[in-house]
């Protein structure tokens, strides 16, 4: 009688229901076992998880079911990062709430993560867009208002005139609005700002002290903080030049021996001495206009042209009297950086070279490499932006850069006109938006008063739900009645702040909600460490690289001022280890009219070359590249189509199988027929095997079933605990390997040590059930299992079966290998001496000849001296 193949249809809702029942994964804070808190970014609720969700979860799944077996209370919860533009955009284009579309979604994403299997606290669910959560953000933010961490002040801002709303600078592309297409503004707007640079020199030193963390993010947060030690310098403005009022120019530099270098001064457009300038320059007041509406963001104006106009004001050098440099106002100085006035100094930065060589200015070498030669050396079309030797510098040649910094700083702050200076790259994070669907800030504007704090009896300050979005803008501002209140100091007529909280505020303390969510005082429970049980911090966050500096950064920020306000203990940084996963990418096909979905195609294969064309017609169809899935390629593919023809174990195996974890996987049509076929193969052997295995009480065994099973167990372990589960996908295949001889023979009746068998493959049930759960328990109770195997501890491995009984020696004659010998792990070493002198390659080289001396190093090699 054939064996019936495993249904995953049917098993895997049956098995979510029990541990469902049994209350698995529900987390106790009264629990004394050690805590473990594994943590997935929590998703945007945009209608429909794909297939870089079953990735990312199942990872963390496997974490969390691993860890909830060795003993450990482990918190795994999920939640919605449920504010944001693209529900805001729904409502004004679909004439629907955003609520209402908001929590739709997370209907339809929650019934699609539930039946991915996942070992989730459903019972700590949280949305950032409910009341019950931003009532807490509206509280702290009212803290750090108070303790000096947040403040409202007037900032240039990039302003949308279509979509009405501040753009970041990343969202201003060519000078228009990434969305609406419109000419960007640049305005002046009083905004509300959290005071992250006020913690800049912790949140660079936290760095240090996050070993589990990839080094690349790690380098990607110091750059973004961006410390550098250098000089504030006051240059005197040529008189003649200067406009009325104006006597000096200030400038940071990290470079104060390049000083004799310099050939130009650059401020930025909307510097002072700039406005003043163009008061009476009509084409320098042109030209600061244009680049108000230029590309703001740091990587286009990298990559910009670099562009500046002379503004006829010229300053004097600080070490000569008769030298004078033009100023220019120039597109790649930015207002927020520094002082927003730099010096060029174009031998030493590529930057001031391009823009010296479009002006025709000079070019003076003032750093060659230590072993050149002064007379000779020139600069072409590549600055020297190495270290060295100073030259053509006066009172500095022969210097090195660094004695030469010390030199100029000295003589600078004698004079008074230089200052030392650490500065920062890292900016305030403006947090005010122009926007409905988000945060409302708890602020209140009076006339007589001036901007006060909602009081926290008031809190929350709820968002209206009856909203148009007929009109452009914010509709908080529109809102007749919303933003009318009396004042809460003199009770006198005002004014709800109507700007909403950016949506990274959200997310930037939500993990730390999740220990305490039944609390309605506070964020977290007062005066516990932590939260409760001391949860903080995250022990293991996963998610995608392209969260590794603003989502990361503020929530280390988050942490700490959280700390500062008593809303934390102890805790300074939030996630103690960080996994950042590679996406998930697919072939691209092109129709005859564009891209479409994989669903839609049929690849042939004929005589070795791939070749694809529509289901519906034939039609040929253009196999692309390879991308990242999304929905403009088409190349995604829907997991509920994976999950109900293959089963959710499938889908989970393949995404842990198909590449280390920290690159892309490929997602490809036979890699997830393999696992498929793999998850049936161990239904079929142990389903044929159980009549024979029911009722024998496991025991270790000394033969190769028992070695092979404590192996895999011990490498398992160890590889998840590392997040190599591609690697521990590959040992339980070994494993299976192994032991589909000895579970055949079983099923045919000639089965032999059984208790060892039985024992392995419990082991091996215990292996997979972090990766396919489902299967898990399907073959443990088909083989008459008590319990659940998600309830299960962890087995032990006896050491002593995982150190192999032979081992391998390369052997060399006069240096140079000559072969390999196996002999016994516990074999003496005259034992050794005389197999190694017995292999025929030995003998060949020696020739006949007996040999000087024999070297054996125990476990390591063999060297034999001719």
């Amino acid at each position: 009688m054939a064996t019936e193949r495993y249904n995953p249809r049917a098993a895997e809702p049956r098995w979510q229901k029990a541990w469902d029942g049994a209350g698995l994964f529900t987390t106790s804070n009264e629990s004394e076992a050690p805590k473990h808190y594994v943590l997935e970014m929590f998703p945007y609720p945009s209608g429909r998880i794909h297939m870089g969700h079953v990735r990312n979860y199942a990872m963390g799944d496997v974490v969390a079911r691993y860890k909830r077996a060795k003993g450990f209370n482990v918190l795994h919860p999920m939640g919605w990062d449920a504010f944001g533009l693209p529900a805001e955009n729904a409502a004004r284009d679909n004439k629907v709430n955003p609520r209402d579309w908001t929590y739709k979604n997370i209907e339809t994403m929650k019934a699609q993560l539930k039946t991915m299997g996942l070992s989730l606290d459903w019972s700590r669910e949280i949305a950032t867009c409910d009341p019950s959560y931003y009532k807490h953000q509206q509280k702290m933010f009212l803290d750090f208002w108070q303790a000096g961490l947040a403040e409202r002040r007037s900032a240039k801002v990039n302003w949308d005139p279509v979509d009405h709303t501040v753009l970041a600078n990343e969202q201003v592309i060519d000078g228009r609005g990434w969305r609406s297409g419109a000419v960007v503004e640049q305005r002046d707007l009083t905004q509300w700002f959290l005071k992250i640079t006020a913690m800049a020199q912790e949140l660079l030193d936290g760095l240090d002290t996050l070993d589990r963390w990839p080094e690349k993010v790690k380098v990607m947060q110091r750059n973004w903080i961006g410390r550098s030690e250098g000089l504030t310098i006051r240059w005197a403005l040529e008189e003649a030049t200067a406009p009325e009022g104006e006597t000096e120019l200030e400038i940071y530099t990290t470079r104060p021996d390049t000083l004799f270098g310099a050939s130009f001064m650059a401020i930025a457009a909307d510097h002072p001495l700039a406005k003043k300038a163009a008061e009476k320059n009509p084409e320098l007041a042109a030209f600061i206009d244009e680049l108000r509406h230029a590309g703001t963001s740091a990587a286009e104006l990298e990559t910009a042209e670099k562009r500046g106009f002379d503004t006829g004001v010229r300053v004097v050098h600080p070490f000569d009297e008769s030298w004078t440099l033009p100023v220019y106002v120039a597109n790649f100085v930015l207002m927020d950086y520094g002082t927003g006035a730099i010096f060029g100094c174009p031998s030493g930065d590529q930057r001031d070279l391009d823009f010296a060589r479009k002006y025709d200015l000079p070019v003076v070498p003032v750093v060659m490499p230590k072993d050149g030669d002064a007379a000779s050396f020139t600069v072409g079309t590549e600055a020297f932006t190495d270290d060295g030797v100073m030259i053509n510098s006066r009172f500095l040649d022969g210097l090195d850069t660094d004695a030469a910094f010390e030199e100029v700083a000295k003589r600078l702050e004698a004079r008074s006109v230089g200052e030392r200076k650490v500065n920062f790259r890292l900016r305030d994070w403006l947090i005010s938006r122009q926007r409905y669907w988000g945060c409302p800030i708890p602020a209140i504007h009076c006339e007589v008063c001036g901007t006060v704090p909602v009081p926290a009896k008031d809190l929350p300050v709820e968002l209206p739900s009856d909203v148009s979005f007929d009109k452009p803008g914010n509709p908080l501002d529109h809102h007749p009645t919303w933003k009318h209140v009396s004042c809460p100091q003199c009770g006198g007529a005002a004014r709800r702040d109507t700007d909403t909280m950016d949506t990274f505020v959200d997310s930037s303390w939500y993990f730390v909600r999740f220990t305490d969510p039944f609390n309605t005082e506070g964020p977290t429970t007062a005066g516990v460490a932590d939260g409760p049980k001391g949860w903080m911090p995250v022990d293991q966050y996963i998610g995608g690289i392209e969260h590794a500096i603003l989502h990361l950064l503020y929530s280390r920020f988050f942490s700490r001022a959280m700390t500062a306000t008593g809303h934390l203990k102890e805790t300074s940084e939030p996630f103690a280890g960080l996994f950042t996963q590679g996406m998930v990418v697919h072939e691209t096909y092109r129709g005859p009219h564009g891209f479409v979905t994989p669903a839609e195609i049929r690849i042939e294969d004929r005589e070795g070359k791939r070749t694809a064309v529509l289901l519906s017609d034939g039609t040929p169809v253009e196999i692309g590249s390879i991308e990242k899935m999304s929905k403009s390629k088409k190349n995604v593919v829907d997991p509920d189509d994976i999950i109900g023809s293959y089963g959710a174990d499938t889908a989970r195996f393949f995404m842990l199988s198909d590449s280390p974890p920290e690159r892309d996987v490929l997602w490809t049509e036979a890699g997830v027929e393999g696992a498929h076929r793999f998850v049936q193969r161990v239904w079929r052997l142990l389903v044929e095997a159980a009549p024979a295995l029911a009722a024998v009480e496991p025991r270790a065994g000394t033969g190769a079933v028992s070695r092979a099973a404590h192996k895999a167990l011990k490498a398992v372990g160890e590889d998840i605990e590392r997040l190599a589960f591609n690697k521990a996908v590959a040992r339980i295949y070994e494993l299976v390997n192994t032991l589909a001889a000895p579970l055949a023979d079983a099923a045919a009746g000639n089965g032999k040590d059984l208790p060892a068998l039985r024992e392995a493959v419990e082991f091996l049930l215990s292996m997979v059930a972090p990766m396919t759960p489902h299967l898990a328990e399907e073959c443990w109770a088909t083989l008459g299992g008590e319990g659940l195997v998600a309830a299960k501890p962890w087995p032990v491995f006896e050491p002593a079966l995982t150190v192999d009984d032979e081992i391998t020696l390369p052997v060399q004659v006069n240096g140079k290998k000559r072969g390999d010998l196996t002999v016994a792990r516990d074999a003496d070493n005259a034992t050794v001496e005389a197999a190694a002198l017995a292999l025929e390659a030995v003998q060949r080289a020696l020739e006949g000849k007996a040999p000087r001396k024999v070297i054996v190093v125990p476990q390591r090699i063999v060297n034999v001296v001719a």
